[in-house]
C-alpha cells in the first residue's frame, strides 16, 4: 500500500535546520504551552512522563522550567540527562517532539526572569523557595507536523477533497537539526 503523501498533488515535507528549525520549535511550543517531558530515555525501561508548563523557549530553541529539587524527575535527570518533550498545540495542528539533553542550575537571576505567581501553588514560600531548580533543555532535534495556512484553510481543502474524492491535505511536516 503506498502512503497517502504519493497522493496528493502538493509536497507536505519539509525538513528545517539551524535557525529556522529553533523558530519552528519556539512557535509551536508557545502554541502549546505546555508539553510531556519525558525521562529515563535510555535506561531500557519504560519512559516516565508528566506535563510540565514550558516557561520560556528562547530564540536558539532552549526550552525553559521551573522544578523542585527533591522531584523524581531530577533523580532521573542526574542520571541520565536526555529528555523527549511532546508538544500537541491544537486538535488539528502544531504537533511537536524534540529530544535533547536537560541541564539543572540554581540559578537566582533565571529563576527571578521565569517567575510567575502562579509558581506558588508547588513553590510555596515563593521566588525565594529553597527547592527551585531551573531546568533548561537544550534541543538536538525534533519533528514536526502542522498546517500550511492554518486551520481554517487546512479545513476547506480537506472538505473539497473529500468532495470530490482528491487528497488535498494542507499539513506539512519534518525533521528539526539545531545543530
Amino acid at each position: 500500500m503506498d502512503s497517502i503523501n504519493k497522493n496528493q498533488p502538493e509536497d507536505n515535507l519539509k525538513n528545517l535546520q539551524g535557525q529556522e528549525a529553533a523558530q519552528k520549535m519556539k512557535e509551536l511550543a508557545q502554541s502549546a504551552e505546555s508539553c510531556f517531558f519525558c525521562t529515563n530515555i535510555t535506561s531500557g525501561q519504560p519512559i516516565t512522563s508528566r506535563p510540565m508548563a514550558v516557561l520560556k523557549t528562547d530564540d536558539d530553541g532552549s526550552f525553559w522550567f521551573l522544578t523542585s529539587d527533591d522531584s523524581h524527575k531530577v533523580e532521573e535527570l542526574e542520571r541520565d540527562p536526555l529528555v523527549q518533550l511532546f508538544f500537541q498545540g491544537s486538535k488539528y495542528s502544531d504537533f511537536l517532539t524534540v529530544h535533547g539533553t536537560a541541564r539543572l542550575s540554581k540559578d537566582k537571576a533565571k529563576i527571578k526572569e521565569l517567575w510567575n505567581p502562579m509558581l506558588k501553588v508547588w513553590f510555596t514560600e515563593g521566588e525565594e523557595d529553597p527547592r527551585i531548580t531551573v531546568l533548561q533543555v537544550i534541543p538536538t532535534g525534533g519533528y514536526y507536523w502542522d498546517n500550511k495556512h492554518g486551520n481554517a484553510i487546512a479545513f476547506v481543502k480537506q472538505a473539497v477533497g473529500a468532495a470530490i474524492g482528491v487528497t488535498l491535505d494542507d499539513s506539512v511536516e519534518g525533521k528539526l537539526d539545531v545543530k
